[in-house]
């Protein structure tokens, strides 16, 4: 069964930083603080709607949630423990920074149910960090990482590309590293330059150049197939369509479907690869497999593939299998 949350934000209370980039009421929209009656109430409508409360989460994102103050935290903690189990819902998730988690913190949290955190880990490059105002480092996120698996709990890691002071390899490197820490799940967040940000400012005077978007779909779809070979599961790849991003974004890769546009790009390279493997001399007619589940993904937004390929003198016709994995395809003339 599909996994599902039922998210509460909880805008920027708690943070000790302000990050280059962050404007956390434009990215959720959220304008007030939840309590817990918002909590109950939002809680009791899901249970009404949702078909599989056993499969689904209650979410505490937006904010650095262990950070918050403590009254506040268990306030929240309290509403949602009240509809986790005995046929209600699956557990509580949420979302931190990775130097406010600590053992007495992950005992509080295991007490009231809790069982996924995700940590903003942003970039693994500590100059990155820096630049960006982040207020941890790399080691912070790997330390965070470890004691969260070693209590049990999933794991997931939030990474942005394109940052200021970040190459596109550093992103990749970051990308990398965060494998290398085995997290359950993973977000990818390329940058959105928002007005009123430190970052908005430095684009503004031109100290902060983004890369291209092309260049940044190709990158983020690298990066979506080495979490996919790694066995890890993209939850999210670009920012939620939002009116708010959309009214007060200057600059970045905000696009409604950025994933379908990295995943038309896997597909892209993996089907290239293919033919200039199997078949070099190819012109005319070519069928790819691929998996049934994403035939769509395969052909790319207004059959950016198909005219691709068409381009370079072949007629793809892309079918689905049941047998071909996710982001791989098998020829045939």
């Amino acid at each position: 069964m599909k996994h599902s949350n039922i998210s509460v934000f909880v805008p920027h209370v708690g943070c000790p930083h302000k990050c280059s980039f962050c404007d956390q009421r434009t990215i959720s929209g959220a304008q007030s603080l939840p309590h817990g009656r918002d909590v109950r109430e939002v809680c009791e409508q899901a249970l009404r709607e949702v078909s599989s409360p056993e499969n689904t989460e209650i979410a505490f994102f937006g904010g650095s949630f262990t950070a918050i103050p403590r009254d506040y935290m268990l306030e929240l903690l309290e509403a949602a423990h009240e509809y986790v189990g005995e046929g209600r819902f699956r557990g509580i998730r949420c979302s931190t920074r990775p130097d406010c988690i600590n053992a007495e913190v992950l005992e509080l949290l295991k007490g009231f149910g809790v069982t996924a955190i995700e940590l903003g880990a942003q970039s693994m490059k500590d100059e990155v960090l820096a630049a960006n105002e982040r207020g941890h480092t790399a080691q912070d996120v790997v330390n965070a990482s470890r004691l969260i698996k070693e209590y049990g709990f999933e794991l997931g890691l939030q990474m942005m590309t394109g940052l200021y002071k970040s190459s596109l390899a550093d992103d990749m490197d970051t990308a990398k590293r965060i494998a290398d820490l085995a997290p359950d799940t993973v977000r990818i967040y390329p940058v959105v330059v928002l007005r009123g940000t430190r970052l908005g400012q430095l684009y503004l005077s031109g100290e902060y150049s983004p890369a291209p978007f092309d260049e940044m779909v190709e990158v983020c779809a690298d990066i979506m197939k080495l979490f996919t070979d790694r066995g890890i599961r993209i939850i999210k790849c670009g920012l939620h369509a939002s009116e708010f991003v959309e009214q007060d974004m200057v600059a970045g890769y905000y696009h409604p479907a950025f994933r379908e546009l990295c995943e038309a790009a896997i597909y892209r390279s993996s089907i290239l690869h293919a033919i200039e493997r199997e078949l070099p001399d190819c012109r005319g007619s070519v069928t790819a497999e691929v998996s049934s589940r994403c035939i769509s993904k395969a052909v790319g937004q207004k059959r950016a593939n198909i005219e691709f390929f068409r381009e370079r003198g072949l007629d793809l016709t892309i079918v689905g299998s049941e047998t071909v994995p996710i982001y791989e395809c098998k020829l045939r003339r």
